[in-house]
């Protein structure tokens, strides 16, 4: 059983291994707070005290690194993507709780714009957002939940519109509207770290990736039912949004900075309308910093765990998958295999775009490649691909809305728009950057030093040696 079952705890254990660390009080929420902890991504969690004169505080940047990851799931790095699938495989049911930390304090007068420190994060941003917020929504015709980040722009006092892709909340909202009724929402803030990797898996829709979080853990999420509605919510959380999405209401929402690192436009999207927002005595607020390691990072691991499982499904030869940060960790996959037929490098190409649509470059390596090492799989396509024979092009495929190069030269209505139908249109590539299976004398024979995997530089190394006995500079 794992023992960081809140976000506090996570922090506490940060704290103690010198990785979290505490700013001054009243940083500005706009823009300044973002740019601190852009500063520290990577190399520490950033705890905000009083930002603005705010009494909440705000941490960010607490799954900024995949061996702080694999550290909050008790494994080793190399392990972090099976031990993820088999906790997806075999989901734990969710404990249903009467009494539950995150509901400590209720507020059903607020004003959305005041009572919580949602920070503002990039230059053309239109407005605060929260964007560590898990929206919990259940199916309206199987009762079944399921679990995304989205991003949401607080624009009034209890509205906030958000941005819902071609997904399972998607699929929700659309269900509800169609029967004319409002959709039952939740947004939870400030959430364990294996809760919050476990809302990014790759699941089918009728699968609560709260029981995903549940397998992380070793034993069952505790959770809660929400005052005003049904859905429930992990019962250790810090905050809790309650409220609906009303059916055909629509409000402007963007731009906004997303992963790719580019803004996306403003268009009108969904609104949550606030009902109540519940939270602990002395909550937490958790902010991630768009297009940054945390980010990036909670999007690509699940996904590279699904992919690497679907693919071992048809070739059992894929070793290790990699979803690059250079590539937003979504556009960009690098994959390993042990090439056993000369035709396999372009099949498992193929199955790697129907993976997931957002794939956009796929290249394949062999098992002397490391795939977590962009210079090595640089190196694989210098020396190991040609064009005429080893480029697989797909054009006019599904990709993702958010790339913003798909939106060149593509159809729009009277309104200016691009229709639903030609979001995303996407070219893809794949690259067969392995070696030929037989070749003559050592033309593709990685070089070695013999020995050099023993060295020893404390054995070796004579640091007390004096260097400018020998040098005699004159």
């Amino acid at each position: 059983m794992n023992k960081y079952k809140q976000l506090r705890s996570w922090l506490a254990h940060l704290a103690e291994t010198n990785r979290l660390v505490a700013t001054h009080e009243n940083v500005s929420l706009r823009h300044q707070l973002a740019a601190i902890a852009k500063k520290l991504d990577g190399k520490s969690a950033t705890l905000f005290p009083n930002p603005d004169g705010h009494h909440i505080p705000v941490v960010s940047g607490f799954m900024s690194s995949r061996s702080w990851i694999a550290e909050a799931m008790g494994i080793d790095e190399a392990k972090l993507l099976d031990e993820f699938r088999k906790a997806a495989d075999n989901p734990i049911a969710c404990k249903l709780v009467e009494n539950a930390p995150c509901q400590e304090v209720r507020h059903q007068d607020f004003d959305m714009r005041t009572l919580l420190p949602v920070p503002t994060h990039s230059e053309h941003d239109s407005g605060p957002y929260i964007t560590a917020g898990l929206v919990i929504a259940r199916n309206p015709k199987t009762g079944i939940q399921n679990v995304s980040i989205n991003r949401i722009q607080v624009n009034s006092k209890d509205h906030m519109a958000v941005l819902i892709l071609p997904r399972h909340l998607h699929a929700f909202q659309q269900a509800a509207e169609e029967l004319n009724q409002p959709l039952p929402v939740a947004v939870v803030i400030g959430v364990d770290p294996l809760t919050l990797l476990a809302s990014q898996a790759i699941a089918p829709i009728d699968f609560d990736e709260l029981e995903i979080a549940g397998a992380l853990h070793g034993e069952a999420l505790n959770v809660v039912r929400c005052i005003s509605n049904e859905v429930r919510v992990p019962a250790d959380a810090e905050i809790v949004i309650e409220g609906h999405i009303p059916p055909k209401l629509r409000e402007l929402e963007g731009p906004f900075g997303e992963y790719p690192k580019y803004y996306s436009s403003q268009e009108k999207r969904q609104v949550i309308v606030v009902d109540m927002v519940t939270h602990r005595k002395s909550p937490i607020f958790h902010t991630i910093v768009p297009a940054e390691l945390e980010h990036l990072l909670l999007g690509s691991i699940p996904r590279e765990a699904t992919i690497l499982s679907y693919l071992r499904r048809s070739f059992p030869g894929v070793l290790d998958v990699h979803l690059s940060l250079g590539g937003v960790g979504r556009y960009h996959l690098y994959v390993q295999i042990k090439k056993t037929h000369e035709g396999i490098p372009k099949n498992v190409i193929a199955g790697a775009f129907s993976s997931h649509y957002d794939v956009k470059h796929v290249v394949v390596v062999d098992e002397d490649v490391d795939v977590h090492d962009p210079s090595q799989v640089e190196w694989a396509i210098a020396t190991r691909f040609q064009a005429k024979r080893d480029l697989v092009m797909i054009e006019d495929a599904q990709g993702s809305v958010l790339d913003p190069s798909t939106t060149v030269s593509l159809p729009v209505d009277q309104n200016g728009v691009i229709p639903a139908r030609y979001q995303g249109m996407s070219s893809k590539l794949g690259f067969d950057a392995t070696k030929p299976l037989v070749y003559e004398g050592h033309v593709f024979t990685k070089i070695k030093i013999p020995g050099e995997d023993e060295v020893d530089l404390d054995v070796v190394l004579d640091r007390q040696f004096p260097i400018s006995s020998i040098l005699k500079l004159n």
